[in-house]
């Protein structure tokens, strides 16, 4: 048993975790920051993600011509996220981050040596226009792998005189009160099993949210929505939601929107799992024809990437079976697909500037033979009718009748029949409107027929929903204070990240435009450590 004496406590050491410890490193605070994970993981999530990130009115909008303001954010945010008038601290935490990303994020990182891709994306448009009326989407040069690495090595820097303890393996167990206020946390080394008390006046939460769980997830999943009978998870493994309940009913904290989660559409098992159920996230195909587990196509508004994940994912959940195919050629593979994350976006995880420029204009063959070697569920096959032999093969069933599939694309190649003038598609009319932008251009084929001649050989992927991140948490204030039944903060609790719902307990409602759960982590982490600074200050 040991005893640390210290001013703060950080209980989990992804990117809000570890933006927190620095900023409180740098005023001086002496910090214990707890992570359930090994060392060479730390930085949860966020070590494994693409580095995405939603920001509005950066240098970067305007070298595009993109007009750009905190207001015209501010309305994509609530309309899409469908916000109730009730939301008090979610709403104020979307308006704070659409007037407060430039600063506290863009201009942040760029001090701290991160750069960005030269090209603003645009994704999450809604289904009817009602998303980002503007593309915002940043990537962060070098993934956010090299996002992590660069504040772990300045969390580094900041501890030159010892003041940050690390206590990797170890998992929080309860908060420690003495004479009725908060006093610290107590924590098991899960290697040896020793337990650990810190001593600490300011406990902050940033434990990621409860999509590693399955059973949390299916627990709170929205009763009126189609729940699948399998999912693969995307989340952190070890982001179960039980500090969430612990802090709920020993400290009165109250849990917002657990019920609404950022989960993906198209995901496949990972052909090396980090854990069990792992699963790999696609950027799905805009051409590839999304079918039933008959291999029908799923209608009647076919469902193509880029405009609504939320819808996609309840449309997914409501088939009749748990999976759901891709129907595409390697035309098709070559140019759109992508696997979100680190791991799989190689030459922008190592910054290979024109190794990444010839894959995107030539094709990126390299990562699709990767997945028809190590993937059973990246079918690959010359004919449509070898294809639904290999489908059923997969699923042990006979479910795809060959005709039935050759039926399907030739229905969809009958739109080219008499020359582009005459298609009446809806695939191809928002195919065709994100071609207008030049970043989504460039990776979004023209449009032609399925069975085009020398565009083989047809690809089908077998895809599952996959969970993904907690749009729902711990409610806070501004300054990421805990708050309790009375809208009062809990003295000296804390909460960010994906643990407070990326602020408020949920600022993104039921849909995020997408890219706001990095940043959110950054500035929910940097308002308490400005609280927690200002209050050290004036005790």
């Amino acid at each position: 048993m040991a005893a640390l004496q210290t001013d703060a406590v950080v209980v989990g050491g992804g990117l809000a975790g570890i933006v927190t410890a620095l900023e409180l490193l740098r005023s001086g605070q002496r910090v214990v920051l707890i992570d359930r994970d090994t060392p060479e993981r730390l930085g949860g999530l966020a070590l494994w993600a693409f580095g995405g990130m939603a920001l509005v009115g950066t240098p970067l909008q305007e070298a595009m011509g993109i007009p750009d303001t905190p207001e015209r954010a501010l309305h994509d945010w609530l309309q899409f996220g469908e916000l109730e008038p009730e939301d008090e601290w979610p709403r104020q935490w979307a308006r704070y981050y659409v007037e407060h990303s430039r600063s506290e994020v863009y201009d942040w990182l760029k001090t701290e040596g991160i750069r960005f891709m030269p090209a603003v994306n645009w994704v999450e448009r809604g289904l009817n226009g009602d998303g980002n009326s503007l593309p915002r989407y940043h990537v962060v040069w070098g993934t956010s792998r090299e996002l992590v690495r660069c504040l772990v090595a300045a969390l580094h820097r900041a501890n030159h005189d010892g003041r940050l303890t690390l206590l990797h393996r170890h998992r929080v167990t309860g908060l420690e009160h003495t004479a009725g206020k908060l006093s610290g946390a107590s924590a098991i080394n899960e290697a040896s099993g020793e337990i650990v008390y810190c001593r600490a006046p300011v406990v902050v939460l940033a434990m990621g949210g409860i999509n590693g769980s399955h059973a949390e997830c299916r627990a709170n999943w929205p009763k009126e929505r189609p729940l699948p009978e399998t999912m693969l998870n995307g989340a952190h493994p070890l982001a179960d939601g039980q500090l969430h309940h612990w802090a709920a009913e020993k400290l009165g904290a109250q849990i917002s929107h657990v019920g609404e989660m950022w989960n993906y559409a198209a995901g496949f098992p990972h052909p090396y799992p980090h854990f069990a159920g792992h699963g790999l996230s696609t950027i799905p195909c805009k051409s590839a024809l999304w079918l039933n587990h008959r291999g029908e196509r799923i209608g009647p508004q076919p469902l193509v990437t880029g405009f609504d994940t939320h819808w996609m994912c309840q449309r997914v959940a409501q088939q009749e079976k748990p999976w759901t195919w891709h129907l595409l050629n390697w035309r098709i593979a070559a140019k759109e697909f992508a696997i979100s994350g680190a791991e799989h976006n190689q030459r922008i995880r190592d910054k290979q500037f024109i190794r990444f420029l010839t894959e995107t204009l030539l094709g990126n063959h390299r990562l699709v033979r990767q997945m028809q070697r190590e993937s059973p569920y990246f079918i690959v096959d010359d004919s449509l009718t070898g294809l639904a032999a290999k489908m059923n093969a997969l699923t042990a069933s006979h479910d795809i009748d060959p005709a039935r599939l050759q039926a399907t694309a030739d229905a969809f190649d009958a739109n080219f029949s008499n020359g582009q003038r005459l298609h009446n598609d809806d695939q191809i009319r928002r195919i065709l409107h994100a071609r207008q932008w030049g970043p989504d251009r460039l990776r979004t084929c023209k449009p032609a027929p399925l069975q085009k001649p020398g565009a083989g050989p047809f690809i089908a992927i077998h895809m599952q929903l996959i969970t993904r991140k907690s749009l729902g948490g711990l409610k806070t204030d501004l300054h990421s204070r805990v708050l309790d039944a009375r809208q009062q903060p809990v003295p000296g609790l804390y909460c960010v990240g994906e643990a407070a719902g990326f602020g408020g307990g949920g600022a993104s409602g039921k849909r995020s435009l997408e890219g706001t759960f990095l940043p959110a982590c950054i500035m929910t982490a940097r308002a308490a450590a400005r609280a927690i600074i200002r209050a050290a200050a004036n005790s």
